[in-house]
């Protein structure tokens, strides 16, 4: 069964070129990847790359910490590159208290208008949520919600593991989960239902051990499923094959041959 990279940035990397990530990732049979928009430019080049490349997907949005940046123009762009066909999900969007490049008003503000998108459009939501638990759930349980959410780079502890479970919402846990300070973050990942658990990079950023101070690129989301199925206490293959058939039902992705 191939692996699957739900969220990472191909246009980010600094050394090597959309094409060449993608044929490393092929060789370690990482098929399916997600590329996401972080703005209107990176957006739109997900698109662009996802419409070049067999296997590879777009998500558009405007990240919490450019929330700034998500004006009625915008967002105007956001919708209309909703309607490809190559784009799967709107985000990343959400709240990020650990940096201040933006208030939490405007943070908010910016993800409502996302879930708006993603409910209308019926796409899946992806949320990066940074120390902003609170806050993010409470939204959540005061709007609408689309169908399909993912918790992108899943940061949470077991308790937030459990509300998020308990509402249907897929857990995606990227390359920090190898790290080995992240103890919380596998005691996270361990309660984590298997039918809800996805893999991704995060590339360029979180590299996973034991290749960390490198770039990240999608090939590398192998380790992430390894750190997985050892929380979790069961056999690779049998979460590889559960996170391939999770990521095709979280993104509505084509049926594989």
């Amino acid at each position: 069964m191939p692996y699957v990279d739900t969220h990472c940035h191909l246009d980010h990397h600094e050394h090597l070129s959309v094409t060449e990530q993608i044929e490393r990732a092929r060789a370690a049979d990482v098929t399916t990847m997600i590329t996401i928009g972080t703005d209107m430019a990176s957006s739109t080049q997900a698109v662009s790359a996802a419409r070049r490349h067999e296997g590879v997907y777009a998500a558009v949005g405007v990240h919490p910490n450019d929330a700034m940046e998500a004006t009625p123009r915008v967002l105007e762009v956001i919708e209309r590159l909703a309607d490809e066909p190559e784009v799967v999900a709107i985000g990343e969007t959400g709240l990020d208290y650990y940096r201040d490049h933006t208030t939490p008003q405007q943070q908010e503000t910016a993800f409502r208008a996302h879930i708006d998108l993603a409910r209308e459009h019926d796409k899946t939501l992806v949320i990066h949520c940074r120390e902003a638990w609170d806050d993010c759930l409470k939204i959540l349980d005061d709007v609408e919600v689309p169908e399909r959410i993912v918790m992108h780079c899943f940061s949470g502890d077991a308790e937030v593991t459990r509300r998020c479970a308990a509402n249907g919402w897929y857990l995606s846990f990227a390359g920090n989960v190898t790290f080995k300070n992240a103890a919380d973050l596998r005691e996270a990942a361990a309660v984590a239902p298997l039918e809800l658990l996805l893999t991704e990079t995060d590339s360029p950023f979180l590299t996973p051990h034991p290749h960390r101070g490198k770039p990240n690129d999608p090939s590398y989301v192998p380790y992430v499923l390894a750190a997985l199925a050892e929380a979790q206490g069961r056999d690779g293959a049998e979460v590889e094959q559960a996170v391939y058939a999770n990521a095709h039902a979280a993104f509505q992705l084509p049926s594989p041959a």
